[in-house]
C-alpha cells in the first residue's frame, strides 16, 4: 500500500525557505545597525537601478520578480523616502522610467559592505567547489519550477 506520508524534514522545500528566512532577519538586523531604513526587496532594486538607471517598471518588475502592482507599491515607498524618482516614458504615456536618486545612490554604497560581510559569514567553512555545486543546483531547482534565475 502506498503511503501519502511527506517527508517534509528531508526534502528541500523547507530548508530552502529556512535559510531564505534567516538570511533575511541577518540583513535586516544589519541595515538597521547601520541606521538604514531599507528592506531586501528595496535593496534588490536599488541594485538593478544601479546597474541600469532608468529603467521602465515593466523592466524593473521583470528583473526583481514582481508583479507590476506589487512593484508599483514597492517603488512608491521608496520614492516617499527619496531613493528614486520615477518619470513619464516619452514614447509610452502609460509607463515610468524609475531613476535613482543622490540620496538612493548613497544608501546603496552603505549597503555594499553589509552584504559583503554577510556573503562572508554565510560562505564561511563551504570551499569553492562546494559553492559552485549549490550555485548548480539551485538553478536546476529555479529551472524545475520555471523561474528565471534573475536575482542580485
Amino acid at each position: 500500500m502506498e503511503s501519502n506520508k511527506i517527508d517534509f524534514e528531508n526534502s528541500l522545500g523547507p530548508w530552502m525557505g529556512k535559510t531564505v528566512k534567516i538570511t533575511e532577519y541577518h540583513l535586516h538586523k544589519a541595515f538597521k545597525e547601520q541606521g538604514l531604513d531599507l528592506t531586501k526587496e528595496q535593496m534588490i532594486v536599488l541594485k538593478k537601478l544601479h546597474d541600469k538607471d532608468g529603467l521602465n517598471q515593466n523592466e524593473l518588475a521583470f528583473l526583481v520578480l514582481r508583479d507590476k502592482s506589487s512593484l508599483a507599491r514597492l517603488l512608491r515607498k521608496m520614492e516617499q523616502k527619496g531613493y528614486i524618482s520615477r518619470s513619464q516614458c516619452k514614447d509610452d504615456k502609460r509607463c515610468n522610467n524609475v531613476f535613482l536618486t543622490q540620496l538612493g545612490k548613497e544608501v546603496f554604497i552603505k549597503t555594499k559592505p553589509i552584504i559583503k560581510k554577510l556573503i562572508t559569514t554565510i560562505e564561511k567553512g563551504i570551499t569553492k567547489e562546494e559553492k559552485t555545486i549549490i550555485i548548480n543546483l539551485l538553478k536546476r531547482i529555479q529551472s524545475n519550477l520555471g523561474e528565471q534565475s534573475q536575482t542580485l
